[in-house]
């Protein structure tokens, strides 16, 4: 794949207007390009694009609010009101706070498994860097909340077992099981979009005029599939690593209704 980097026509766009000065400013650093000429990779060009999409469509729902709201802020809402439903049934209501990062990372990915269906252009999240970026902002964010949520050395605890005998067994099991979910979150995603670009690529290579069209309909499902997945997990590890305050505040709280659900 690392031939087809700068295929795209916008990508060499990119790259003509962009690509030595970008290879300038890397030089201030110390890092050397090879070719400054073809510095940007596509993964980079495609993940301005979805965040130039972004930021548009959000000023746009944000422009203006009204008591009867129109299509764009009635879509908005829901989007919104998704994800704080899905958010307060795994936390808890304390985890409306979260929405903001949450929802942000979700649309991304959408957006970026989406913009691959539209001729010229490639889902950033066929590649490999781009997932393990988003695993890595889930896993640093997650993280960071527990440690505000119950402190640092209390937080730390909880990866040393019920137990202090155990500590150093635990220890090792819980670094492992949280950075195998960055594996997880980026290895799932990465595989999936992928795939699916490839196999459209070869099914249009043969016929390109109706038969890929099924299957670029089971794309834009896996789309908000892959990233209602996402999300859900990132919802999961943040309630594992606040759960403790939500436990001091209302015991059970968040974890109440899947319990009924459970013995029901």
């Amino acid at each position: 794949m690392e031939g087809l980097e700068h295929t795209l026509g916008i990508v060499v766009l990119v790259n003509r207007l962009l690509g030595r000065p970008v290879a300038a400013l890397l030089g201030l650093f110390g890092v050397k390009v090879a070719d400054p000429a073809h510095c940007i990779p596509d993964y980079i060009v495609m993940v301005f694009i979805v965040a130039i999409i972004m930021i548009v469509l959000f000023t746009l729902a944000g422009k203006k609010r009204e008591l009867l709201p129109g299509k764009v802020q009635f879509v908005s809402e829901s989007v919104i009101r998704f994800f704080e439903g899905q958010i307060v049934e795994i936390i808890g209501p304390e985890g409306r706070k979260y929405v903001p990062v949450v929802g942000t990372v979700g649309l991304f990915i959408v957006f970026s498994n989406l913009l691959g269906l539209i001729p010229g252009l490639m889902s950033p999240t066929a590649k490999l860097n781009v997932t393990i970026g988003c695993a890595l902002s889930v896993f640093t964010y997650y993280h960071a909340q527990g440690i505000k949520a119950q402190g640092f050395f209390k937080y730390l605890k909880h990866f040393m077992g019920p137990i202090p005998a155990i500590a150093p067994l635990m220890i090792p099991i819980e670094l492992i099981s949280h950075f195998s979910r960055v594996v997880s979150l980026s290895i799932r995603l990465f595989s999936n979009i992928f795939a699916e670009e490839v196999l459209i690529v070869v099914i249009a290579s043969i016929i390109p005029v109706f038969l890929p069209l099924p299957f670029m309909a089971l794309s834009i499902f896996t789309a908000f599939l892959q990233a209602f997945v996402f999300i859900l997990l990132t919802c999961i590890y943040l309630a594992g690593a606040v759960e403790h305050e939500h436990e001091t505040e209302q015991p059970g709280r968040g974890a109440e209704p899947h319990l009924k659900e459970a013995h029901a």
